[in-house]
């Protein structure tokens, strides 16, 4: 199973928000991952409504990991972001197999494996150890602040 590019850069902008404790903005995130910032906005927004960052609008604005956000797993990610679609559509093609398949049941059963898998993964657990070093020292320094505290966490955009 191959993740869509917005779930690639959903999971790397958590794991960024979340080695780092100083408040950032989409633009360095998306200098720092490398990335499209239209599509950084758009993702940012996205993990916002889930639960995952913290975003505050304004001068002194910016995009936080949530407080709360670490006990969320990588599975419900993926989920919210790639859907509960099979990995192949026998329908839409109109597959003559269709009435006596056994791969799609196969196929399911290992999507529902690898989802399994990703649900044993904290969010937290993947900036643990040297991978938080590594994240921060991506591209120029954060450099806008504090991090959020919890007064923050109910706002958002």
């Amino acid at each position: 199973m191959k993740l869509n590019r917005s779930t690639d850069m959903a999971l790397r902008i958590a794991m960024l928000t979340a080695a780092s404790p100083a408040r950032t903005t989409v633009d360095e995130l998306a200098t720092r991952l490398a990335l499209p910032r239209s599509h950084v906005a758009k993702v940012v927004q996205r993990l916002q409504r889930l639960g995952v960052l913290v975003t505050l609008r304004g001068r002194s604005g910016g995009v936080a990991f949530a407080e709360r956000a670490g006990e969320l797993t990588v599975g419900q990610v993926v989920r919210a972001f790639e859907g509960d679609d099979e990995v192949v559509s026998c329908e839409q093609s109109a597959c003559p197999l269709l009435p006596a398949c056994r791969l799609r049941g196969e196929l399911r059963r290992a999507q529902a494996a690898f989802l399994g898998v990703l649900d044993g993964v904290r969010l937290s657990d993947l900036v643990d150890g040297p991978t938080s070093q590594l994240l921060l020292s991506l591209g120029p320094p954060l450099t806008r602040g504090a991090s959020l505290g919890p007064q923050a966490a109910g706002e958002g955009p």
